[in-house]
């Protein structure tokens, strides 16, 4: 099998694509990632380029959030379909659904919904509409996941949330994420508190935990950037930001142990989350269905935006060794559900699904 897989090299979705075609490729599957978006790092080139059976296609097209119109989208949506063509591919899987709104591929597609700004913007503002700029946005979303011959997402209350919001006729299918995780020589557990992520997204919440940090007697160390593409900063005070981390660093910082904090709003995943608990690191986690569904029994979940129950939360970890322990092996035992090769094994049922029984034409989302 010959698959092309859309990717970007600005969020988990890298993480996600390079960890599938890894998996894929043990099981004899070819990828074609095909990267939109901003360029990657080196360190990004030299990862992809070491995946057996994968080629990353650098296509310069645009990112869908980063548009400020459909035509670049729409446009891009036929060159990714052009390029199916020429590579011929058996199967394209578009990570970001609005190309789907495009001329179809030669080929069965499946779309899987990472996130949106229709659902962030749900989740993070909620009682607010989605202002007028993004209504092309949330059009070409919807069009593209009713175009596509299958849906998929990486959890199943991001899969119900997306069927709402888009009118689905069936909820997505779900294939929870994976990682591909090697051993970890654990050091001595370390009294300190850590988090991961886009700093600058307000759905992570890291205004919130920086007013936490300011209360606790630890050190609360936070990693990825704290400013967006469109301008967006945090003003971060009290959290010892770490800058983006690659992966040795991210090992370096959970070979410790600490108690991971995530307080997002917004996740429809979370493998910053699963990189901690594949590590053995505690879970206080903010109290929502993804967080619930993924991680309920292996974590403390803490509801709500006061500051106050936040350092209450952390400090009964920090504070009690025995219970430190038990949680983080309670969320190691759980990230063993979580890796690669299942989510591999999963993704190959669905393609062979869609392959066995694609139509000629488009129909609606399966």
């Amino acid at each position: 099998m010959r698959i092309l897989l859309t990717a970007d090299a600005v969020g988990g979705v890298w993480q996600y694509a390079t960890d599938l075609a890894r998996a894929l490729g043990g099981r004899e599957v070819e990828t074609v990632i095909a990267l939109l978006g901003p360029p990657p790092s080196a360190v990004q080139r030299a990862e992809a380029a070491a995946i057996p059976g994968a080629r990353l296609v650098e296509t310069g097209l645009p990112l869908d959030w980063l548009s400020d119109g459909p035509a670049p989208i729409l446009a891009a949506g036929a060159a990714i379909a052009e390029l199916a063509g020429d590579e011929h591919v058996d199967l394209v899987q578009l990570n970001m659904p609005s190309l789907g709104a495009a001329a179809p591929p030669p080929v069965p597609v499946l779309a899987v919904a990472h996130g949106c700004v229709s659902t962030w913007w749900q989740a993070t503002c909620s009682g607010e509409p989605l202002p007028r700029e993004f209504h092309w946005h949330r059009s070409l979303t919807g069009e593209g996941l009713r175009a596509a011959h299958a849906v998929a997402a990486p959890s199943a209350g991001y899969a119900r949330m997306v069927a709402r919001l888009y009118g689905l006729p069936r909820v997505p299918a779900v294939v929870h994420n994976g990682r591909a995780f090697a051993p970890m020589a654990n050091g001595a557990m370390q009294d300190c508190v850590f988090t991961a992520g886009r700093l600058w997204d307000r759905a992570k919440n890291a205004a919130l935990l920086d007013r936490v940090a300011a209360r606790l007697a630890v050190p609360f160390h936070a990693a990825g950037p704290i400013a967006g593409p469109h301008g967006e900063a945090a003003d971060l005070r009290h959290l010892h930001l770490l800058g983006s981390l690659d992966a040795t660093g991210m090992a370096r910082q959970l070979a410790c142990r600490p108690v991971f904090v995530s307080a997002a709003r917004f996740e429809p995943f979370g493998l910053a989350v699963l990189e901690a608990a594949a590590a053995g690191s505690a879970l206080v986690l903010s109290d929502m269905p993804v967080f619930r569904e993924l991680w309920d029994g292996a974590a403390l979940f803490v509801a709500g935006e006061d500051e106050a129950g936040w350092t209450r939360a952390i400090e009964s970890v920090i504070g009690d060794a025995d219970r430190r322990h038990r949680l983080g092996a309670a969320a190691r035992e759980r990230a063993a559900r979580y890796t690669a090769d299942a989510m591999a094994e999963a993704m190959l049922r669905l393609y062979a699904r869609l392959l066995a029984h694609h139509p000629a034409g488009r129909r609606v989302a399966a």
